[in-house]
């Protein structure tokens, strides 16, 4: 199956939840899974995988939190032209760009030629009800579909 990687950054640890929900589903669907905080790794390391999901919590009013911030300046580096990608994360519906570091990586990786063949899963707080953690698996599971 699909190599894909799960890259992530988590400071209360609930979209380091969602990413450990999601890479449940996709290893149990036979993908290859690497799991990784997005600090810890750079954008070029996206050409080695098929599939690519960015999670990262919302700062602010709507920023990227900041140890993103060097690898989201990397991705227009980045050719990712066939990777096939999504992005997800978690925030606080208090603040008026509800998880907004979602569709800010979703449009970075689209730029750089990717295609996002599922939509950003946003989950306010940790994925901790039966309706979220239903959210996650389904997200994950359409990500696979689309991985082929």
């Amino acid at each position: 199956m699909a190599k894909v990687l799960i890259a992530y950054a988590s400071m209360s640890g609930n979209t380091e939840d969602i990413a450990d929900l999601i890479n449940k589903t996709l290893t149990s669907l036979q993908h290859d899974v690497d799991i990784k905080e997005i600090d810890q790794i750079d954008a070029e390391d996206m050409l080695s995988y098929d599939g690519i999901l960015l999670g990262a919590y919302t700062w602010g009013d709507g920023e990227l939190p900041y140890e993103t911030e060097d690898f989201y300046e990397e991705i227009a580096d980045v050719d990712l032209t066939n990777k096939k990608v999504g992005a997800f994360g978690s925030g606080d519906t208090e603040y008026p760009l509800f998880c907004e570091a979602v569709p800010i990586f979703e449009k970075a990786l689209v730029k750089s030629g990717a295609e996002l063949v599922v939509e950003g899963l946003k989950i306010e707080f940790s994925p901790e009800t039966d309706e979220d953690i239903q959210r996650c698996t389904d997200f994950a599971t359409a990500f696979s579909k689309k991985l082929g």
